[in-house]
């Protein structure tokens, strides 16, 4: 299977990636009221009669009669109500859709805002994470909701629509358009079955005049045809089929180093926009794209510069021919149509090597071909190329060459004895493959000729002339030469082929080097640094990278460190960040700039324009970017951008789960604070005013516990800022257990009222080196969760084990235990996990100090479930290394009252 029959292997794991995924079919309308809700539920009733499983996710009717009699007779999923600002909203719940698992739900309007609160922010990420479950999804949207029209739409209808859907969600999808005329539109609008009458009046006077749906119209319809287009040359891919597929326009433009090149861009473009079509500007790299000129390098990268700001897309592809080249890349972009200059050659270069022109139409097939003269004298141009120095190579090929004829020469007079003539004649065979393989085609037909005359000359008869006695040798001369020739340009093909096939694996292995370094990156300082080595690695220039700011770009790093940057460089840096094209030496602004400037740009869903701009310069001062080096630049530019999308993506993400934990956490705080202060204060206050009147033992008792409670909340605040701020004075010093946990039973024993507390303890448990205090406090918070949990009347165990590598240290209540799967949220600021049959009170600090307090000694905490006796269980982890091996205690199982 050669490569033009094999399917392309990036389609075939873009279809391997779809497989078990849910398919998603949207149905595209120009402007609400087409009909695409109506649509959607009427192909739903089919396939429900189909016997397919079919609910209904979401679906607005806004007070429509016909769509609400639709959804009768399907099964309705119902909304979650998400609390917002004092009102509920409804929004889909996806974890009962999720639960359901129906084969196909229905879900309106992709491109609405989920209430904040909701798992995503966006209706369309529900849809993916339903399409990862398997589940099918019909959806509907307008065309003013796409994300890439939505600066198309707002220019004409002067309305910006905000909720946009991202491209790639049509760009997987099947798409209906669920069209009718503007007229009939206009119509239903003013019968109230659109809006209500007064805002349909509104409507008419603005968005639903009958030019904007018709450019609506037109968009939809582009829109889907340009994603069947995609998805059709995706299958085509998949599958290897031949040909064109000529249903959508694609253009190639070829170009070349000459100035009539730019024309052709233009041309291309001009083409493309009256066709609505997409357009690649294309080189051909050869072996004489290694001869070209300093003023031909930056001539070609000037064009694909251009093809680039005039949007398109641009390709450097190697080949041995020109015209194969094209050829294999228009049938790989199923190109329909190929744009082409011709320049003006003589008769004498045509006869020599053909026309490309001639020979690209000949070879294409069924794609259009447009030729645009060059309109230039380019011959005595093309003769004054051809003749500069070093065309024909470097003379010490040549004299390698000779040699080795000579060579040969030598062997042959020193076997003429044992060879015949004819045998003699394949020996020079071997310096003609040599020749070519090593040193090219040009050098090779040199040694043909040289074998030729040697054979002649030493071994032909009359030895020592160039004269040729027997008409029989004089064809042996001829077939040599032949052979020599034929040898030469095989030889010589298959160098380039793998000169070429080695610049493209050296390319390869520097963009997979590059995606590396990138993607070792974990901070933004390391990212922009691992930017500027590479690129500079690897294009042999000198790299900085600026970073958009209030005062213009700032150096965010350098490579050689020590660059900076002058006012006309930082000129050409900020035109290129706020223009979003290049600039600089090499660009077509402000070219007296040293440095050509970049920029990185983010990816279109995530909007976020210009990330920064990336200068590249050469020491000599010379342009700092060969042409054949631009697309491994545009390559090493598309990968910078991702990583930069991704790291910040990442942080984006981290400052937002903080805002989170902060918005949380001073909730927590304000209803723990509303609790735990309003309760002991009220009951403080209701027994001072009752000492007042009437002074009591009893009173004074409950007013000194609550001023306790207080006091206890108000140091666990402060325990807790301690911990998060890291500043918990550290003093440890031998420590004995089971004093410890007698004297935190001993100060909690208001809160362990009617609780026993047992102790397990054995004997020999040595002395531990911690800080007493802050075990103290451990202790204490474990065994005040425990009375607050326990059921009552029942016992509170402290058990102490010695395993390998550690001492355990555990306090076991005989409550409900920790709900499965929240072990560790236990130990969260401000978690409380209510039990089912009784309210607890607390403020949520207790475990999340014990937390902080154990992992600031050096020790470990963990909850889990007991079995004997049942209950929460807490375990102080104390490792090897603070156990005083040389004490041995002497405790004994005791109850504490």
């Amino acid at each position: 299977m050669t490569q033009n029959d094999r399917p392309s292997p990036e389609a075939l794991l873009r279809a391997a990636a779809q497989e078990g995924r849910g398919r998603l079919k949207v149905f595209l309308g120009a402007a609400p009221g087409v009909g695409k809700t109506w649509e959607m539920l009427t192909e739903g009733h089919q396939r429900r009669d189909a016997g397919v499983d079919v609910v209904v996710g979401v679906v607005e009717t806004h007070g429509r009669r016909e769509t609400e009699a639709l959804v009768q007779g399907h099964e309705v999923i119902p909304r979650r109500n998400v609390e917002h600002k004092g009102h509920s909203l409804g929004e889909m719940d996806i974890d009962a859709i999720l639960a359901r698992a129906p084969a196909l739900v229905l879900v309106d309007e992709l491109a609405h805002t989920n209430a904040p609160g909701s798992r995503h922010p966006k209706r369309y990420q529900d849809v993916e994470e339903l399409l990862d479950a398997g589940i099918d999804v019909y959806s509907a949207i307008n065309i003013q909701h796409v994300e890439s029209l939505n600066d198309v739409v707002a220019s004409f209808t002067r309305v910006r629509v905000r909720e946009t859907v991202p491209d790639f969600v049509l760009e997987q999808a099947e798409i209906e358009v669920v069209d009718i005329p503007p007229d009939e539109l206009i119509e239903r609008l003013k019968d109230g079955k659109v809006y209500i009458p007064r805002e349909a009046t509104r409507a008419l006077g603005h968005f639903f005049s009958k030019t904007n749906l018709t450019a609506l119209r037109e968009l939809a319809l582009r829109r889907a045809a340009q994603a069947v287009d995609a998805q059709m040359l995706e299958h085509v891919r998949a599958n290897a089929l031949a040909g064109s597929f000529a249903v959508g326009e694609r253009i190639v433009v070829a170009v070349s180093e000459l100035p009539h090149a730019a024309g052709l861009v233009r041309a291309g473009k001009r083409m493309a926009d009256a066709l609505r079509a997409p357009w690649t500007a294309v080189h051909i790299e050869t072996q004489r794209h290694r001869q070209f000129t300093g003023e031909e390098r930056r001539q070609l990268a000037d064009t694909l510069a251009l093809a680039t700001r005039l949007g398109a897309s641009t390709a450097s592809i190697p080949a041995t021919d020109v015209v194969e080249g094209l050829r294999q890349f228009a049938r790989e972009a199923r190109a329909t149509q190929i744009v082409i200059g011709k320049s003006s050659r003589t008769w004498w270069f045509e006869m020599r090597h053909g026309s490309v022109v001639d020979r690209l139409v000949r070879s294409v097939g069924d794609v259009a071909v447009h030729v645009l003269p060059s309109g230039e004298a380019a011959v005595p141009g093309r003769k004054t190329r051809h003749r500069r120095r070093g065309h024909w190579g470097n003379p010490a090929d040549y004299l390698w060459s000779l040699l080795m004829v000579a060579a040969m020469a030598v062997i042959g007079r020193l076997l003429l004895e044992a060879l015949d003539l004819g045998n003699i004649a394949l020996l020079f065979l071997i310096p003609v493959m040599f020749a070519a393989a090593t040193f090219g085609l040009r050098a090779g037909l040199f040694a043909g000729l040289a074998s030729s005359l040697a054979y002649n000359f030493f071994f032909l008869p009359p030895t020592g002339t160039l004269t040729v006695s027997n008409p029989e040798n004089v064809i042996s001369i001829l077939v040599l030469l032949g052979v020599a020739v034929v040898t030469s340009q095989f030889a010589a093909r298959v160098r380039a082929q793998a000169d070429l096939a080695g610049s493209s694996a050296r390319q390869n292995a520097a963009l997979a080097s590059f995606s590396r370094q990138l993607t070792a990156a974990v901070t933004r300082e390391e990212l922009m640094q691992a930017i500027c080595a590479e690129v500079s690695r690897l294009l042999d220039v000198r790299a900085v990278l600026l970073l958009p700011s209030a005062d213009g770009p700032v150096l965010a790093a350098a490579l050689p460190p020590e660059d900076r940057l002058e006012q006309i460089e930082r000129a050409a840096a900020q035109w290129a960040m706020e223009n979003d094209q290049s600039a600089g030496r090499g660009s077509a602004t402000l070219t007296a700039s040293d440095w050509l400037f970049n920029p990185l740009r983010s990816s279109a869903a995530s909007g976020r324009g210009v990330l920064g701009v990336l200068g590249i310069a050469r020491t000599d001062a010379a342009d700092p970017l060969r042409s054949d080096q631009l697309p491994l630049l545009m390559s090493l530019l598309d990968q910078a951008s991702i990583a930069f999308d991704r790291l910040t993506l990442e942080e984006e993400n981290l400052r937002a789960q903080a805002v989170g934990e902060r918005d949380r956490l001073r909730s927590a705080l304000l209803s723990s604070v509303s609790h735990d202060l309003r309760t002991p204060l009220t009951t403080i206050l209701t027994a001072a005013k009752e000492m007042r009147q009437h002074p009591s033992g009893e009173l004074a008792e409950a007013i000194e516990t609550e001023a306790l409670r207080l006091n206890r909340f108000v140091a666990n605040l402060l325990d807790m800022a301690r911990v998060e701020a890291g500043a918990l004075p550290m003093k440890p010093e031998p420590t004995d257990l089971f004093d410890a946990v007698a004297g935190a039973a001993h100060d909690t024993r208001a809160a362990l009222h009617g609780h026993a507390v047992q102790l397990d303890i054995p004997p020999d448990v040595p002395l531990v080196r911690v800080d007493p205090v802050l075990l103290h406090h451990c202790l204490i918070n474990l065994l005040d969760n425990a009375g607050r949990y326990a059921d009552p009347g029942t016992p509170i165990l402290i058990r102490g084990r010695r395993v390998p590598d550690m001492l355990l240290l555990s306090v076991i209540d005989q409550g409900p235990g920790i709900p499965l799967g929240q072990e560790k949220r236990v130990f969260e600021t401000f978690t409380r996990l209510e039990g089912s049959d009784r309210v607890r009170h607390g403020t949520g600090l207790g475990l999340a100090i014990v937390k902080g307090f154990a992992e600031a000694m050096g020790l470990s905490v963990a909850a889990s479930n007991n079995e004997d006796p049942p209950g929460a269980c807490f375990t102080i982890r104390i490792p090897d290394a603070l156990i005083l091996k040389s004490f041995e205690g002497n405790f004994e199982d005791r109850d504490v009252p």
